[in-house]
């Protein structure tokens, strides 16, 4: 069965985030990691997965990165800070 992910990535501690989707989030972070994504996160340096959460389907994940996307930046520190209170770069964690 394939496993789809919802992430967040940080700049740093308390710093710009980003929220994304993927079926890969292996391939997807490091690609993020080493300038492969132009855009947003390269321009401001949103390279540390600090947060992401796996889903059955495609459509859950959407729906729930789109919810998280509406979500004021304080009640998106705190389910941060829940799961990875030290903002742990989760990238060695995964692959």
């Amino acid at each position: 069965m394939k496993s789809y992910y919802v992430y967040i990535l940080a700049s740093k501690r308390n710093g710009t985030l980003y929220i994304g989707v993927t079926d890969n989030l292996v391939r997807r972070v490091y690609e993020h990691k080493n300038g492969f994504v132009n855009g947003f996160t390269d321009r401001y340096g949103v390279h540390r997965l600090i947060y992401y959460e796996q889903y059955e389907s495609i459509e859950s994940a959407i729906q729930r990165e789109k919810r998280l996307k509406t979500w004021h930046r304080a009640w998106k520190i705190r389910l941060i800070e829940e799961k990875n209170p030290e903002w742990k770069d989760l990238y060695d964690d995964i692959v």
